[in-house]
């Protein structure tokens, strides 16, 4: 059984939904899919104010609510999958507390959707795909008291790993269709700048494949 969070913001919803169609779609194993929703979240008081979506800092309590035991995926709701998470479960490094696609880009916009700012910082989209080793020791200090009280720079950095501990992903298990372009061996799409769904970035680099998920996940049989 594969464990899967995925971030769940009640804005687009359907964005959660395409995303867990998607990965259930093309899984050849059997996948335990998450919603990583803030009501759903009973011990954790979020405090942070410049959040631009609810999952932003609750993504960090993973280890915790895996009770800091074997290993977890965590990804953004504004994504879509074009391989089998399988594959991305594979790629688990032992040696490492977690992997991640190392993403090295200064954004082209200032803002992204429902006008939240977007800024540059290092290591950005780091967090949005983490492959977590949930058991790793360092893990043990993610506590909700502790993500509730640290700045999105100490975790969205993943300051409390020592770098050689943060392993690498191949890029195309989170390109950013929006950022870089289409890429026909991209595994992963994750539109960052705004889902498909809103009308802004209905068209753009792979929106269309965005829109044919969405068709497949309101699918239903009629006889």
């Amino acid at each position: 059984m594969i464990t899967v969070f995925v971030g769940y913001d009640p804005r687009e919803a359907i964005a959660y939904h395409t995303c867990v169609n998607s990965m259930i779609r093309l899984a050849s194993q059997p996948v335990a899919i998450v919603p990583l929703a803030l009501n759903l979240l009973s011990g954790y008081n979020e405090t942070h104010t410049d959040a631009s979506n609810p999952f932003v800092y609750s993504r960090f309590l993973v280890p915790h609510l895996m009770n800091y035991q074997g290993r977890a995926i965590y990804m953004d709701g504004d994504m879509i999958l074009r391989d089998d998470i399988v594959k991305l479960w594979n790629l688990q490094d032992p040696d490492v507390a977690l992997q991640v696609v190392k993403h090295d880009y200064q954004t082209h916009s200032p803002t992204k959707y429902l006008g939240n700012s977007n800024n540059n910082y290092p290591r950005k989209n780091w967090s949005s795909v983490i492959l977590w080793n949930c058991s790793a020791q360092e893990h043990t200090i993610l506590t909700p008291e502790f993500v509730a009280q640290k700045t999105g720079s100490y975790l969205h950095r993943f300051s409390w790993i020592n770098d050689a501990n943060i392993g690498a992903l191949p890029i195309e298990w989170n390109w950013l269709p929006d950022e870089f372009g289409s890429n026909p061996a991209a595994k992963l799409l994750h539109y960052t700048l705004g889902t498909p769904c809103f009308q802004e970035y209905a068209v753009g680099p792979h929106a269309a494949e965005w829109h044919q998920e969405r068709i497949l996940t309101q699918h239903c049989d009629q006889s």
